[in-house]
């Protein structure tokens, strides 16, 4: 397995155990901002330029569909970052509003939190045993 698969998926998979937890921690106060950040287009764009940004790194530099599943892994999680990037940066803050009520964001919040958290424990502890 490739020093940079390693390295992927210790940054990732570390970035999402700790922001799963801390925003469980604090679902008031995350979905409280995340409302106000649909409210404001500066930040909605400043957020897709820098989702882009980082879902274009991973996927120029990490294409990878083979050699086990912690590589695929995290290309899925590459293409995926560079799609919502895109989807932010194209939608109108109505649309994004609509996006978020169809995601019951409130109503799933814990859902999402394991989902996240389930992904970063997997990247770590593969990454960390590779």
């Amino acid at each position: 397995m490739s020093p940079l698969t390693i390295f992927l998926a210790k940054l990732l998979g570390l970035y999402c155990v700790i922001v799963a937890l801390a925003m469980s921690a604090n679902k008031k106060g995350v979905i409280d901002t995340v409302r106000a950040l649909l409210q404001s287009p500066p930040i909605v764009l400043l957020t897709s330029i820098i989702t882009l940004a980082i879902g274009l790194a991973l996927v120029i530099g990490h294409n990878v569909w083979s050699g086990g599943a912690l590589p695929v892994t995290l290309t899925v999680v590459g293409w995926i970052t560079l799609v919502k990037g895109l989807a932010f940066l194209s939608f109108p803050p109505e649309r994004m509003k609509k996006l978020y009520e169809a995601l019951q964001y409130e109503r799933l919040f814990f859902l999402y939190m394991a989902v996240t958290l389930v992904l970063g424990l997997y990247l770590t502890i593969a990454a960390f045993l590779a």
